[in-house]
């Protein structure tokens, strides 16, 4: 590869390829469906769509380049990408963000802080989020698996009418979790 004058020999940067054709762009179609506001819809040569668009001072941009004939609007196109990145920010906030709350028992622990943990379990679940509550051995009290499996299933059937329980307690390493899922609200 040949150096550039100055000596440096780094790549510039690449343009971005626009998503959509327009005006000229628009190659190797006879004819194209034209559709929008303020033109008659319906097929027209491909010159004569320019000509509607240059005489309106708009551009034509192909929208479904893979229809039968395809398919142009005639608009502004900078508005145009504006309303696509516009709708494109709704759609991703519209999505909903999955949570995992996670809630962290012993094998020993005691009724009073079962009850309040399982309150704050029940509260997380009426938001909607998720809940992960494991039980951590530390050292010796692995010996103990079935009190920390006693301890999720009571957990479980606590959250039984606000959420469901995913899968059975599984234990990993030092650690027996457990997942569990928001019910959908009744109607």
């Amino acid at each position: 590869m040949a150096l550039r004058p100055g000596g440096f020999n780094r790549r510039l940067p690449q343009k971005k390829e626009e998503p959509y054709r327009i005006n000229q762009l628009i190659r190797g179609v006879p004819e194209v469906r034209l559709v929008g506001e303020n033109v008659e819809q319906g097929v027209y040569e491909f010159s004569k769509a320019l000509a509607i668009a240059q005489a309106q001072t708009l551009d034509l941009v192909e929208i479904s380049p893979n229809a039968a004939p395809p398919v142009c609007r005639i608009v502004d196109y900078s508005k145009f990408k504006y309303e696509q990145k516009k709708k494109q920010k709704e759609l991703k906030a519209k999505q909903s963000k999955v949570v995992v709350k996670e809630i962290r028992f012993g094998p020993n622990t005691d009724d009073h802080d079962f009850a309040f943990k399982l309150k704050h379990a029940i509260n997380f679940l009426k938001e909607g989020s998720k809940v992960k509550a494991y039980v951590h051995f530390v050292g010796r009290s692995i010996v103990f698996k079935d009190r920390g499996e006693l301890l999720l299933l009571n957990f479980a059937k606590g959250l039984e009418e606000y959420g469901k329980l995913d899968e059975m307690p599984r234990l990993e390493g030092k650690r027996m979790s457990v997942m569990f899922s928001p019910k959908a609200p009744k109607k």
